[in-house]
């Protein structure tokens, strides 16, 4: 039976749409099913909103701060929350609360400066910098809590509104969030909503939103600049990525097991920014496929719920049948399952962590995303053929180089095409650092003092008098 949550009240004459634990497969509650006409009136509040909202970067400042400690407080309503409708185990769920708040924080503390001109004119000129508007945020059910503050933190902190829409899959933690970050706001400065399409699209569309920033699938993400491109609104975009992992030959197979393993598998492999493909040289090959599979094999696959579980299940039906899709292609086309490679026999919605041996480079779980505990690894012959198989996707998100020789590996992540390489280790993010990729992977750039200036506006102020 669905029960109401805290932040979750149920309104008299409003729709609701059903909430499955991934876990169970089951519905274990509800969240308000918003119709796409109600945005017009939530645009409207947000713009309200923004007059003042725009015009005290100290307060603005210091709501920010009030609301980062509101969400580590929250914490014990949220993870419980997160980790039953996204099926992540139970710590992971603690420390996406403990980045969304650091992200709080991280961003009530930047200001954007303003710049002199200085050019040889007789004027002074001077850049100063203005909020956008209202703007949208539409974010996916793998980090929902993550995904929704890189989004609203910057956003808020430039003096923008902003109107939330998380994904059908994850609602109740997000706008649970939202009810705990609105209450260190004025009213109306951060609004969720949640449903089913179209509301997503009609939010991109709107015109009275002036920034929309998507995490999502390459199709809804052209989808998404198709639909502001009628307002000309301002788009970031990320994209997903297929990131690859080149081993050079002389790292130490066994040392970096583990590491490679959990940059592949973490949340169940359900990361933008995950390894997604291994390229080993031929001579270290069967070692490294069976020190992946040894470790594939001793995870402990479970509810997240359960303390002992190290991997939880793929957060949805649809999900989980595209990971099994691309398996059974891969093996239908001479892939090995050397651990793993089917569904487990089990309530909800679990796959085994599945290692891939002698994959055809053309296999859809090699080519595309699959977002699931799967990882193909693939035997090479010298680094430029590596290099080129790790470029060959029309992805461009991030990408690894792992090695003993630091110089040597340095040189080859520098031909990645891939908006971040990492050395010897991989998805590892500073929240003061640029996030972008290129190619299929995405537009604009997210983070760091980057993510604060793409929800502003240069504004140039020209008067006489020397420079």
């Amino acid at each position: 039976m669905p029960t109401s949550r805290p932040g979750h009240a149920k309104a008299a004459g409003v729709t609701h749409f059903a909430v499955l634990d991934p876990a169970t497969g089951e519905v274990f509650d509800e969240a308000p099913a918003q119709r796409p006409e109600e945005l017009d009136a939530v645009v409207e509040r947000a713009h309200e909103a923004w007059r003042g909202w725009r015009s005290d970067p100290v307060a603005r400042s210091r709501a920010l701060l009030t609301a980062a400690d509101a969400v580590e407080a929250a914490g014990v309503d949220l993870a419980p929350l997160l980790t039953r409708e996204q099926g992540k185990p139970l710590a992971e769920s603690y420390a996406e609360i403990a980045r969304t708040a650091a992200r709080l924080r991280f961003f009530a503390e930047l200001v954007p400066a303003p710049q002199k001109i200085t050019d040889g004119r007789p004027v002074r000129s001077e850049i100063r910098w203005r909020p956008l508007g209202p703007t949208a945020a539409i974010v996916p059910w793998n980090f929902p809590l993550q995904l929704a503050s890189a989004k609203f933190a910057p956003a808020l902190a430039a003096g923008n509104t902003m109107v939330l829409k998380p994904s059908p899959y994850t609602p109740l933690a997000t706008r649970l969030l939202g009810s705990v970050v609105s209450r260190a706001l004025p009213q109306d400065v951060l609004t969720v909503v949640t449903g089913h399409e179209p509301l997503g699209a009609r939010l991109a569309s709107h015109p009275g939103i002036r920034h929309v920033t998507f995490t999502g699938s390459v199709g809804t993400g052209r989808a998404v600049a198709e639909g502001a491109a009628a307002s000309l609104a301002r788009v970031t975009l990320e994209l997903g990525g297929n990131d690859a992992a080149v081993l050079l030959d002389d790292v130490d197979v066994e040392g970096i097991a583990e590491r490679l393993f959990w940059a592949a598998f973490r949340n169940c492999g359900q990361v933008c920014m995950a390894v997604k493909r291994v390229y080993a040289p031929a001579r270290l090959y069967s070692r490294v496929v069976d020190a992946l599979a040894q470790q594939a094999r001793a995870v402990v696959v479970g509810a997240g719920l359960d303390p002992g579980s190290q991997l939880g299940p793929v957060n949805n039906a649809a999900q989980l049948a595209r990971v099994e899709g691309c398996v059974d292609q891969a093996v239908s086309a001479g892939a090995r399952a050397v651990a793993g490679g089917h569904r487990l026999d089990r309530p909800g919605y679990f796959f085994a962590p599945t290692i891939l041996a002698d994959v055809p480079p053309d296999s859809p779980v090699v080519t595309e995303e699959q977002f699931g505990p799967v990882l193909p690894v693939l035997p090479y012959g010298d680094v430029a053929e590596a290099v080129e198989a790790a470029n060959g996707t029309g992805f461009g998100l991030g990408g690894s180089v792992w090695g003993t020789d630091l110089d040597r590996a340095e040189a080859v992540a520098d031909r990645l095409e891939c908006g971040t390489a990492w050395i010897n280790h991989h998805a590892e993010l500073s929240l003061a650092q640029p996030f972008a990729g290129i190619k299929d992977s995405g537009v604009g750039v997210a983070g760091g003092p980057w993510g604060l200036y793409g929800n502003l506006s240069p504004f140039v102020v020209h008067r006489p008098g020397a420079a």
